[in-house]
């Protein structure tokens, strides 16, 4: 029996160590508190295990000690246990407190033993022949069982309260435990009141060990999970159908009897209403999934049937299930969703991404048709919106849309570009010109109360190259625009080897302005501007391009290309440097002169120009008054405000402002009250057309009368003839540039001609 015994013992010890080892590792959120319980039953079946082995009196006292000591902390962690296991939670922190110090006093007094001997001694027995050490309990032992068996009375309490408070599906995971320690209590009762001299309810440690180990990692309500099993195949969306292995249809849920057509528990007819609908493949002993559609039109069905057979330990089919989802909804909003990621929400055309992939696909695939690219644009569309109200601007491309779809066959693909703007392949021989250019001659747009007609021009490219990107494409054709934007007879313009050329060109030219201005092939071209008398007092400077293999390149070719591009920014920094540089040179030899240097519209959103001009005359030591400063009335037209706050710093640091083209556009003299600035040129080009030289004179001798009485010094630009210079001069006008004094010139013979 002593060696049957320690054997157990063993085997518990490892099997309790092991456990709770598990549980440490275990993620589980009651997984620590597991670990402790388990652990915490070793220590009094180690030592058992001591007091079975050992024939000598002082290795069992220290076998008691273990065995003793080790109960406290197993009450302990039963404690901590229960609490967390049946989710309660001490009312009372001085009750809680309270009781983890007398079990600690109970672990004191115990140690205190070999010195007072209050708790207990032992008593030698033979049993089956071996010496054995009986354990003699004293006053301190009667207090140890009273605290550890009240304690563990509440534990029973606890858990029975628990148990009877819970679902019946969870109940057992509570009144198992709860028994097993009531059961665990008497057998501990039976030793201690039988005195035997082995503690045998240390299998009963063990085997509470691995329950708690297991109810609370690994137990599952077997019940609660067949009923919510049940619950939930029932009131599943889809269809689920239950077979024998003969065939024979032995349940359904809800959503299977509505699909078959059947009443609740009629499931013989199932077979046969499958069948009807899906085909035998259902019937088949392989597993599958298969997807139907049912139906056309708004009528049409979506439904996947997946069948899963059911085996015995032998492999042998024992049944099988069916499901049937319909999934119709989903594809609807499938298609609704891939309609909305490529058509426009406002007119349903293709969106412009969709639109290049969809041409893409279109062109490659029937490389033997010709095809024309068409950018359709609906001019001042801003206009509109401004006028009669974004609503209105809505209904207008709505209508545009309808149109196009009305003249497009089934080989076109058309879609929404961007705002007002609308793309279109299609092929030549479907393009038919005199009937878009009737039908846009008269476009109007009525939404029953306002009624506009709108101006819609076509771009069109014939597509020659398929490989280039699509975007390219509608570049061109909206490149074509540009040769009609300001006809309104006129709605249809072709892409043209005219307009290649100039794109082309623009391009040349753009990439090689950099090293153009490097290289000092742009240069400054002075044009003098002189007095009353006739007398050079100073010059504007004018960008010319001499260009390495196109020679002399006029301004016109150019710098019109570098103001739509932005690079006029690159040119005008250049050209003030240049005349910082020239300015700098002159005042060794004659400090009179002045250059006026151009300030474009675009350099003001680019740059800060009056840091960077201050810091140009800085550099090279330039009086600001000899560096004249000349904007156009078009700098004003946007942001006014800011640009006269910008003009006003020029003046403030001695810079004299030039008005250049006064009187080419509508807002000069409205403007000119409050616009900070010195000198007015005037051209006069403006006045050319004019049939009535009387009208012209009049008009000129007022706008120089206007800047005397505003105190604004007057420059008449484009002076051709002596009479012209003699009449203005009479006017009263103090300063005079044109071909009649000289043209545009080099800084060599400029300097050879007016420099002393």
């Amino acid at each position: 029996m002593r060696d049957t015994f320690s054997v157990i013992f063993v085997v518990l010890i490892l099997a309790l160590g092991s456990c709770s080892v598990i549980a440490y590792r275990s993620r589980k959120s009651n997984s620590n508190s597991v670990a402790l319980l388990v652990g915490s039953l070793i220590p009094p079946v180690i030592g058992n295990l001591i007091i079975v082995r050992s024939g000598a009196k002082e290795l069992s006292l220290v076998g008691d000690y273990i065995y003793f000591i080790g109960m406290d902390l197993v009450i302990f962690a039963l404690l901590r246990f229960t609490f967390e296991y049946c989710e309660i939670k001490w009312k009372n922190g001085a009750i809680k407190a309270l009781v983890y110090l007398l079990l600690g006093a109970d672990i004191v007094q115990y140690l205190l033993n070999p010195v007072f001997g209050q708790a207990f001694d032992n008593e030698a027995v033979t049993v089956d022949g071996f010496p054995y050490y009986r354990l003699v309990p004293y006053f301190g032992q009667t207090l140890h069982r009273v605290l550890d068996y009240s304690i563990l009375a509440v534990v029973i309490i606890i858990f029975l309260v628990k148990s009877a408070k819970t679902s019946r599906f969870y109940s057992e995971r509570y009144y198992v435990i709860m028994i097993t320690m009531i059961a665990l209590a008497f057998w501990q009762g039976f030793y201690i009141f039988s005195r035997t001299p082995i503690d045998r309810s240390m299998v009963g440690f063990g085997g509470i060990g691995l329950l708690v180990f297991y109810f609370s990692l690994y137990y599952r309500p077997l019940k609660l999970l067949d009923r919510m099993l049940a619950n939930i195949a029932s009131e599943m969306t889809e269809a689920l159908f239950f077979f024998e292995a003969s065939g024979r249809c032995i349940w359904a849920n809800s959503t299977g009897t509505e699909l078959a057509g059947i009443k609740e528990g009629e499931f013989e007819t199932v077979p046969d209403n499958l069948f009807e609908r899906f085909g035998d493949k259902y019937q088949s002993q392989d597993e599958f999934i298969s997807r139907y559609i049912i139906g056309a039109g708004d009528d049409i069905k979506y439904y996947v049937l997946e069948k899963h057979s059911l085996l015995d330990e032998k492999k042998r089919l024992a049944g099988s299930f069916v499901s049937i989802r319909d999934y119709t909804e989903e594809q609807q909003k499938l298609k609704r969703k891939m309609f909305n990621a490529t058509h426009d929400s406002l007119t349903g055309l293709y969106t412009r991404e969709y639109l290049y992939e969809r041409i893409h696909e279109v062109i490659m695939a029937r490389q033997d048709t010709e095809y024309y690219i068409v950018y359709i644009d609906v001019r001042n569309f801003k206009i509109v919106n401004d006028i009669f109200s974004s609503e209105f601007g809505d209904s207008a491309l709505q209508c545009i849309a309808d149109w196009i779809k009305s003249w497009m066959s089934d080989e076109c693909v058309y879609g929404r570009l961007v705002g007002a703007s609308f793309g279109v392949c299609i092929p030549v021989e479907a393009f038919e010109p005199e009937i878009i250019e009737e039908k846009l001659s008269h476009f109007l747009v009525d939404n029953g109360s306002v009624g506009y007609h709108i101006l819609i021009h076509l771009g069109v490219y014939k597509l020659v190259e398929r490989e280039i990107e699509i975007s390219l494409m509608f570049d061109r054709a909206n490149l074509a625009l540009s040769t009609i934007k300001d006809e309104y007879q006129t709605h249809i313009a072709y892409y043209n080897d005219e307009i290649r050329r100039k794109v082309l060109w623009d391009q040349h030219i753009s990439t090689q302005l950099t090293d153009a201005i490097s290289k000092r092939q742009v240069l400054p071209y002075l044009q003098p501007i002189v007095d009353k008398e006739g007398a050079v007092i100073g010059a504007e400077a004018l960008a010319r391009w001499i260009h390495p293999s196109d020679g002399f390149l006029a301004p016109g070719s150019f710098i019109p290309v570098f103001e739509k591009n932005g690079m006029i920014v690159e040119v005008d920094k250049y050209m003030w440097r240049c005349a910082c540089e020239i300015l700098s040179e002159w005042g060794k030899k004659n400090e009179r002169l002045f250059i006026s240097v151009n300030i474009s519209p675009k350099d003001f959103y680019f740059i800060d120009v009056v840091e960077e001009i201050r810091r140009l005359t800085e550099e090279y030591s330039i009086e600001p008054a000899r560096l004249r400063i000349e904007i156009t009335e078009t700098v004003m037209m946007t942001e006014a405000e800011l640009r006269m706050k910008t003009l006003n710093k020029f003046r403030e640091e001695g810079y004299a402002v030039e008005m250049d083209d006064f009187g080419s556009g509508y807002s000069s003299l409205n403007m000119l009250k409050d616009m900070p600035v010195d000198v007015l040129k005037i051209d006069m080009k403006f006045l050319s057309k004019s049939r009535d030289d009387e009208k012209a004179r009049t008009i000129l001798q007022n706008i120089i009368n206007l800047s005397e009485d505003l105190g604004i010094a007057s420059l008449t630009e484009g002076v051709e003839t002596e009479d012209q210079y003699r009449m203005l001069r009479e006017m009263g006008c103090e300063m005079f540039q044109g071909y009649y004094f000289a043209k545009p010139m080099p800084l060599e013979e400029f300097e050879e001609k007016y420099l002393d």
